[in-house]
């Protein structure tokens, strides 16, 4: 359907205005100018609106219009919408009562009054304010490290929502975006996780929802450590990968890849990977290789067990052995300046003894 220019309007208007005898013949209809807008009332989505307009005595003939047609003529309803309903606290009122405004209840409307000297209107422009409301975003996605990257958020309310991207992420602190799409170049690992688009208008709140992004990256070994241990007791290697997806682990000995077999037990939990040995023997000894692999690529490093050698302790002499007394500083026993007998005092004595012997004789 071809629609009317506004002369056409003004002049179908006029027409019903003189049908209802609200205007005289031959009176120009100056107030019904749907492109002047004398009074604005703004409301929002789904409350309800009031147009006033009061009469001058109970005499007077009143009529609503709007782009539509006439909604009222007198106490007479011409429209069929159940939402609009006359509002009259008194026998001079004649306002208009919108329930449950929305977007197409938007325009002019013009109250007409027929007075015994002269007709006026009054016409009050409808605006319907609505609040922000996301109505696409992209979905929870996952992209490899190095790839472009594009998400995308739409959202309607009037006037129109500023759309704001923030990636909750500690590591990029106060991080916004103010536009429908987020265009990121290269992504990397540190820019995995959830990304939060705001759509807010001055209307009510800001209606919020957020993207979770995952980065595949290839294995990383970020701890490893050698350790050590002693014969006979437990030993524990423990080995540490960053990747996405989550990293499969193996371990070698050489050229062999171990199972838990041989007092040999591993666990494997995320991203680390622990071996175990029960009872560690000479042969345990030596270098390990734990390998990290995902579907984007593989790492390795070596971890190395050794002996832990304890401390010896040195016997002590037991209280039969035999060269006990050639050892004993008893009491009146002559030492050198390093702790044993001293020689000349032992020779004086012995030649002391013989001439005493002598002299006996």
């Amino acid at each position: 359907m071809v629609g009317r220019a506004p002369q056409d309007w003004s002049q179908l208007y006029r027409i019903l205005l003189r049908l209802l005898c609200l205007l005289p013949t031959g009176l120009p209809v100056r107030s019904v100018d749907f492109s002047r807008s004398t009074d604005n009332i703004t409301v929002r989505q789904g409350d309800t609106a009031i147009l006033r307009c009061y009469v001058e005595d109970k005499s007077t003939k009143v009529a609503w219009l709007n782009r539509s047609g006439i909604i009222f003529a007198g106490q007479d309803k011409w429209s069929t919408d159940p939402r609009v309903v006359l509002e009259k606290r008194n026998e001079l009122e004649y306002s208009l009562r919108i329930q449950k405004v929305d977007v197409f209840d938007e325009g002019p409307y013009t109250c007409s009054v027929q007075t015994q000297q002269h007709p006026r209107t009054l016409q009050v422009h409808l605006i319907v304010q609505v609040p922000p409301k996301i109505s696409n975003i992209s979905s929870d996605i996952t992209v490899n490290e190095g790839s472009n990257l594009t998400l995308v958020c739409k959202a309607n309310g009037r006037p129109e929502p500023l759309i704001t991207w923030r990636h909750l992420s500690p590591s990029d602190g106060d991080f916004n975006w103010e536009e429908e799409y987020l265009d990121i170049t290269g992504i990397t690992r540190e820019q995995s996780g959830k990304y939060e688009c705001k759509a807010a208008n001055e209307v009510s709140s800001a209606d919020v929802k957020q993207v979770r992004v995952t980065v595949n990256y290839p294995p990383t070994i970020t701890n490893a450590k050698n350790n050590e241990a002693a014969t006979g007791k437990p030993a524990t290697l423990r080995c540490e990968a960053s990747a996405m997806p989550l990293p499969d682990f193996e371990w070698y000995r050489d050229d062999s890849r171990i199972n838990n077999a041989q007092g040999m037990e591993i666990k494997s939990i995320g991203s680390r990977s622990t071996l175990m040995v029960a009872n560690v023997t000479e042969e345990h000894y030596g270098n390990y290789t734990c390998v990290a692999t995902n579907k984007l690529g593989i790492t390795n490093t070596s971890i190395y067990l050794f002996k832990h050698d304890l401390p010896t302790i040195p016997n002590p002499v037991s209280e039969g052995d035999p060269t006990d007394h050639f050892n004993h500083k008893g009491p009146g026993t002559a030492t050198g300046e390093n702790g044993s007998p001293c020689p000349a005092l032992s020779l004086w004595l012995m030649t002391a003894s013989l001439l005493w012997l002598l002299c006996k004789c």
